[in-house]
């Protein structure tokens, strides 16, 4: 069970990992189902996970199975104090459902937001950034009259900017008629720059 909370919802994929077993599949994800639904309501009232909560179950084709999932599911649930709402299983094996938030969630209590990512979990790439100084450079120069436009990044991407964007930079010069100087700035992450008249 993999549970990953975002700012929009919390999603829950229920798998099986490597086990398959060994005689009947359909019972196999039934039981590994029936499991999971009594340990996600476990977790939501553990975790204090609260909004818009997506689970996903195995696939289940006989009706009989999803209904015995949405039962012990609805049954675990009765144990939350926090108010919930739970949809029926669609035809892809989702619920959907709400709990109300009554506090911080757990992983909110015991962490903070990444300085770097700021807690999306991903940072964009050095030529990403390098496209996003490039944007900054044309607005910098269409506003200012200054001859040189200086560029504090990180040294990733000023290699980036120095090595594989060499001729697009060298365009860009061209077309603002102004030099563009670099500096590397060890404080700045990944993400950060500055363009600024020199």
């Amino acid at each position: 069970m993999i549970i990953d909370q975002t700012e929009a919802m919390t999603t829950v994929d229920v798998n099986t990992g490597a086990y398959l077993g060994s005689k009947n599949h359909a019972e196999t994800v039934l039981k590994t189902n029936l499991e999971a639904a009594t340990a996600i309501a476990r977790q939501l009232r553990i975790r204090n996970l609260g909004g818009i909560i997506i689970l996903d179950f195995i696939d289940m084709i006989d009706p009989e199975h999803q209904r015995q999932v949405m039962r012990t599911l609805t049954k675990a649930l009765e144990k939350d104090h926090a108010r919930t709402s739970v949809s029926s299983m669609s035809e892809l094996g989702l619920v959907e459902m709400t709990r109300k938030r009554t506090r911080e969630s757990l992983g909110q209590v015991l962490c903070s937001p990444c300085p770097v990512c700021e807690g999306r979990g991903r940072l964009k790439t050095p030529e990403t950034i390098c496209y996003e100084i490039f944007r900054e450079i044309l607005r910098v120069a269409r506003v200012y009259e200054n001859d040189v436009i200086l560029v504090m990044a990180s040294q990733g991407v000023v290699d980036r900017l120095l090595d594989e964007e060499s001729s697009t930079l060298a365009d860009l010069e061209e077309l603002i008629s102004k030099t563009v100087r670099f500096e590397v700035e060890p404080m700045y992450t990944q993400e950060q720059f500055d363009v600024v008249l020199f």
